[in-house]
């Protein structure tokens, strides 16, 4: 048991070490595959019904679980195996480098004042509509989204892959992807969706909260506020549509002293959300120390997955 905690707690910082070094694959992304079947098999499935919706959620996310214990099975007495499936697992799950890249990359376009084209680059960080938001808006949007993308994309994958391995790792991104496919709240998505949407709160419930208490910790490295990151998530995170973007997003808010929420516009109608925060409106600044907290919360959630790993094999091996 300790061999297999070393095994996957080495799979993972490399994993991680790849998805900060290489990034995303480049062609053949196994997510953008999934994402594929999952659309080729909602033409099958869909009905307007929460039953059908939770049988087609139920089908996906299962069958990437069982791809994950057969590369848990392939590597079962032979460690190295074990490392490069927990590896290239984490690397494919993870969205760090990317997410990192898209912001960094509307950062720019901001501090330019180009604001078509960060319009048209927001659709690469998030699912809202562009159209009529100015400087501060796109600013906003870009915050958020890194905020809410650090808990989904790097914490809680890091955190599944550390109690579950493989089919933690690969479990976990099928059920995100979906609630980013099925799970919002467009009228076709109501009810068939809603079992997608519950699926990623439950996965996200614990991993949200440690992001927002890692950002609160991470902050002073960026030149954040520490006590402005607890406060505003203790007072604001639950305020939040989402049970889980709000507690990571008020972190944030609070950590780089700025306003985020109010008034949310998508494709599918208009969301009035809480203000989180109380300080000063977002700006292209504030979009690239955002992409700085972020990297850094990253990094100690590769810690504190390590940690976890380790502590998870002690455990089961003193049963």
């Amino acid at each position: 048991m300790a061999r297999v905690s070393a095994a996957r707690a080495v799979g993972l910082v490399l994993g991680a070490a790849a998805d900060a070094v290489v990034g995303d694959p480049r062609r053949g992304h196994p997510v953008a595959a999934f994402g594929a079947v999952a659309s080729a098999l909602e033409r099958l499935s869909y009905r307007d019904r929460r039953l059908s919706g939770a049988v087609h959620s139920g089908l996906l996310t299962g069958g990437a679980v069982l791809l994950g214990l057969a590369a848990e099975l392939l590597g079962r007495r032979r460690p190295l195996v074990r490392v490069a499936t927990t590896a290239a697992a984490t690397w494919l799950v993870l969205g760090g480098a990317s997410l990192a890249r898209e912001a960094t990359a509307m950062g720019r376009l901001l501090e330019a004042s180009d604001i078509q084209a960060a319009r048209d680059q927001l659709p690469a960080l998030c699912g809202r509509d562009p159209s009529g938001l100015d400087g501060t808006g796109l600013a906003r949007a870009t915050v958020e989204s890194v905020a809410e993308n650090t808990s989904d994309a790097v914490v809680a994958p890091l955190l599944w892959g550390a109690v579950a391995g493989v089919p933690g790792l690969l479990g976990y991104r099928a059920v995100n992807t979906l609630d980013a496919m099925i799970g919002h709240r467009a009228r076709r998505y109501l009810r068939f969706g809603w079992a997608a949407a519950k699926l990623d709160d439950i996965a996200n419930l614990v991993p949200s909260r440690i992001a927002a208490a890692l950002t609160a910790a991470c902050a002073p490295v960026v030149g954040g506020s520490a006590r402005g990151a607890w406060q505003t998530w203790r007072r604001d995170g639950s305020a939040h549509p989402s049970p889980n973007a709000g507690q990571v997003e008020a972190a944030f808010a609070g950590a780089l002293e700025i306003r985020l929420g109010g008034r949310t516009v998508y494709p599918y109608g208009t969301q009035e959300r809480p203000v989180l925060g109380h300080g000063r409106s977002p700006d292209a600044g504030h979009v690239t120390r955002a992409v700085e907290l972020s990297r850094v919360v990253g990094a100690a959630s590769v810690a504190v997955a390590v940690a976890l790993a380790i502590a998870t094999g002690l455990r089961r091996a003193r049963r």
